[in-house]
């Protein structure tokens, strides 16, 4: 048994601002006694831009939001998820990569996001995410004291063979940090993240981003965390905050075992 934690930010385009309300919110779940403590999609900074981003953005070595965070998870000894942050990988290249902090403040394992967000959901609303990032082409599992992690990013969710391959792989819960938009969030956003976790039997974390952010974009917020059979044990609404429960890793066995289809294709 273990208890997690998912952050709701509205982050903005400034890091050091973004930063404080984060380090805020992990203290409230410390306080909440949590374990391990996830962040959304994007948490330093929103931004469209790519011609700003590629001149702000940094290796994962210099990022001023993730050194922040690292000295958190060592100070409070937690496991802390970065739910995405915009890192620069080349000269014009930049990923949206996930990083998951150890509680001795070292980065264990990261994730770039592998399905890009090009979507035209009306004349106003559009998003070409292959324009702004390189896509990664690799699945991340990584181990955590109370069982194996799986590493996604928001549109991700939208691929359930992905997160097969991770159940088969061993993976009992999946991380999915998210700025999902408002418009498909209120059509898609529940039923998508309970069916992963029931097709899987898997624990789902969902940090979101909530609200109107300073470039005019609206994200659904609602964090979540799902049970393995698609109960929603705890969920934020529009607001920032944090979500905190108990988590029991039996149960995504116990389930498994009765109902084997995680084995199957």
């Amino acid at each position: 048994m273990f208890r997690v934690s998912c952050i709701q930010l509205c982050s903005s385009d400034n890091v050091e601002h973004n930063l404080d309300k984060t380090k805020q919110l992990i203290i409230k779940a410390v306080k909440q006694k949590s374990h391990f403590i996830l962040t959304p999609e994007v948490s330093s900074k929103i931004s469209l831009d790519k011609k700003k981003l590629l001149n702000t953005a940094t290796s994962m070595d210099k990022d001023f939001y993730l050194n922040g965070i690292r000295v958190l998870a060592k100070k409070y000894k937690k496991w802390i998820l970065i739910g995405s942050l915009i890192i620069k990988v080349g000269k014009k290249k930049l990923v949206n990569r996930s990083i998951l902090i150890s509680p001795n403040g070292k980065i264990k394992c990261y994730y770039d996001k592998i399905h890009m967000y090009d979507a035209v959901l009306s004349k106003k609303e559009k998003y070409f995410e292959s324009k702004l990032f390189q896509s990664g082409n690799k699945i991340k599992i990584t181990k955590l004291p109370w069982g194996k992690l799986g590493l996604s990013i928001c549109y991700d969710l939208r691929f359930p063979g992905m997160y097969k391959k991770m159940s088969k792989r061993g993976a009992i819960f999946i991380s999915i940090p998210s700025a999902f938009t408002e418009t498909t969030g209120k059509k898609h956003w529940h039923t998508l993240l309970k069916a992963r976790a029931i097709e899987n039997f898997s624990y789902v974390f969902a940090p979101g981003q909530a609200g109107k952010h300073c470039n005019g974009r609206k994200t659904y917020g609602h964090s979540l965390i799902v049970s393995p059979d698609g109960k929603i044990l705890k969920e934020l609404g529009k607001k920032e905050g944090v979500i905190t429960t108990t988590i029991n890793p039996k149960l995504v066995k116990n389930l498994r075992r009765t109902i084997p289809s995680v084995n199957f294709d």
